[in-house]
């Protein structure tokens, strides 16, 4: 059927309901908007589903909802593994509730468990909790930090990462196989319950998942001796990281945690954000207003589904709150965990500490510096998650500390997400460790910069909604591979790397080589002076993203190589 024709369908098929119907008719003078409704189907990613909710095939609603649970159904079935169950968590989002309970019913008309919190929780715990359950997939509805208008549905496997290649593909075959809505299954929620196959989980989950993260505390003696002294402001944006970082905190003896009272409590519409990202400077308004009048020596937010962390930390010389990139936060907790196992001989044989290839070029010698050896991955937590996969099952390394760019990162292998609830105490335990020291944070931050190098990275994003816009970021991506440049302004490109022809080519000598890990649609330039620059589209959003990085003499030397890189790559984009 073309759009017109799915349209009508909609409006007339008994399948939907009387709301879905009035919504459509709401837009029947609107060729535009019903074409981008149901131009296609909202596809089925390698991370599952995300877009904004309404009424369409190109839409989060519960009809798609439940289409793509019974792909997942029937991929589950394929494998033998619906005995096992499948755990489901939400956050605070608009229809997060519903499109977890239609997921649940979706698999229990399947014969298939459904495990399902009795309210929201962040996306790490339900990496711990199907992992903990034993169940064959796990299934989370957010669009972690997306507008309030979005929705999304990412999957997990039994290890507990998300799905990844070549998994990832036949899950979305068997999704794309579905394209009757009268073959989805369904069923009552009480005769589901009354048959066991949904079983709501809670407290028992939350009581483990805190045992599994205190072990990742290096130094409980320093916290027990500035617990009275160090202070704290944290903000959930509205999400699901309110009680566990509450919990974690207090349990850890920390006494003085200031909350932002007014994004404490869920809202899905993020009435005090414009954008519920810990990325947007913006979104730390009422925080640092918190924070100078608190005089707190840290500022922490974590996104709405509680995977990433933001923080700003105080510099005592300017009375300042000095703003952390993702890379920053990341190393500086890296730096912390690697320096004390080494020290109190807590670290495992063979550690590993494992990052994206747009992650931060500074991870490099510090690994070097402690002996452990250092992986990359492509963009993605997944990739990450796999690689402790890999570890487990092959006996190489241990796995120590994880991390991305985006503000995620993993201490430990309790989830196989990023968790940013693990992120918060980890910090606080570098901030405990640096106040009993006589320094800050930022103080620590610049000791880093001054031993590793300083190093800086930033994103430039485009963004092209709709039919028109995905083409051009096509068109982009296709100029870039075939158009390689020779140089970025006064930085020469030494290789370039193809990752979805899976070459590296070698612009000196000619040399090709391949890159060593999956296909993907990403290019990666290497450039002299140790900068790079990567160019990769947004596999949840309808952006085309440019990584960078460079290395300075000083700090303010790095800037100015991040501005000219960044200005170089504008002019020719």
């Amino acid at each position: 059927m073309n759009y017109k024709e799915e349209y009508n369908f909609w409006l007339t098929d008994d399948y939907f309901d009387e709301a879905t119907k009035e919504e459509l008719k709401s837009i029947s003078g609107d060729e535009k908007e019903i074409e981008e409704r149901f131009y296609k189907e909202l596809e089925f990613g390698t991370g599952g589903l995300r877009g904004v909710i309404g009424a369409g095939t190109n839409r989060m609603n519960i009809y798609t909802v439940r289409k793509a649970t019974q792909g997942l159904a029937n991929y589950i079935i394929s494998k033998n593994g619906q005995n096992k169950g499948v755990a489901i968590a939400y956050d605070s989002r608009r229809m997060s509730p519903e499109f977890a309970d239609e997921a649940a019913l979706c698999l229990a008309a399947n014969g298939i468990k459904a495990y399902v919190f009795d309210e929201l929780r962040p996306t790490p715990e339900l990496s711990f909790a199907l992992r903990t359950l034993g169940c064959i997939s796990g299934i989370v509805v957010t669009a972690s930090h997306n507008p309030p208008e979005y929705n999304g549905y990412k999957v997990y496997w039994e290890d507990g990462a998300q799905v990844s290649t070549p998994m990832d593909g036949e899950i979305i075959a068997e999704v794309n196989k579905v394209t009757d809505y009268h073959t989805v299954k369904t069923m009552p929620k009480d005769e589901a319950m009354s048959k066991g196959l949904y079983q709501v989980i809670g407290k028992e989950i939350d009581d483990k998942y805190m045992v599994e993260l205190k072990k990742q505390i290096v130094h409980p003696d320093v916290i027990a001796k500035v617990a009275e002294d160090i202070k704290i402001v944290y903000t959930p944006f509205h999400g699901t990281g309110n009680k566990p970082v509450r919990r974690i905190l207090s349990e850890l003896g920390f006494k003085n945690v200031y909350v932002v009272p007014e994004q404490e409590l869920p809202d899905p519409d993020f009435t005090t954000l414009e954008y519920p990202n810990p990325e947007d400077p913006k979104a730390f308004t009422l925080a640092l207003k918190l924070a100078k009048e608190k005089n707190a020596d840290i500022v922490l937010a974590t996104d709405p589904d509680a995977d990433r962390l933001g923080i700003y930390a105080l510099d005592t010389k300017s009375g300042e709150y000095i703003p952390f990139t993702g890379n920053m936060s990341g190393m500086l907790i890296a730096e912390y965990i690697l320096r004390e196992r080494r020290a109190t001989g807590t670290m495992p044989v063979n550690p590993a500490l494992v990052k994206t290839i747009v992650t931060t070029n500074m991870a490099d010698p510090i690994a070097a510096k402690y002996d452990v050896k250092l992986f990359e991955v492509l963009t993605g937590f997944k990739y990450i998650g796999n690689e402790i996969k890999k570890f487990e099952r092959s006996g190489s390394n241990n796995y120590v500390f994880g991390l991305e760019e985006s503000y995620g990162c993993l201490a430990g292998t309790h989830a196989r997400d990023k968790d940013a609830i693990v992120a918060v105490m980890c910090l606080c335990e570098v901030a405990a460790w640096c106040k009993a020291n006589g320094k800050t944070v930022w103080d620590q931050m610049l000791e880093m910069y001054a031993e590793y190098g300083y190093y800086k990275e930033d994103l430039y994003t485009i963004t092209l909604k709709g039919i028109e816009g995905s083409q051009k970021i096509s068109e982009i991506m296709e100029n870039l591979r075939k158009n390689p440049p020779k140089n970025f302004g006064d930085l020469k490109v030494l290789k370039f790397r193809d990752y979805e022809k899976d070459v590296i080519t070698d612009l000196q000598t000619g040399a090709v080589s391949s890159t060593g890990l999956p296909k993907s649609n990403v290019l990666y330039f290497d450039l002299d002076n140790d900068s790079w620059c990567c160019a990769r589209p947004s596999g949840t959003e309808p952006k085309i993203k440019f990584y960078m990085g460079v290395k300075g003499d000083n700090i303010e030397d790095a800037a100015l190589k991040n501005q000219k890189l960044t200005e170089a790559l504008k002019s020719y984009i």
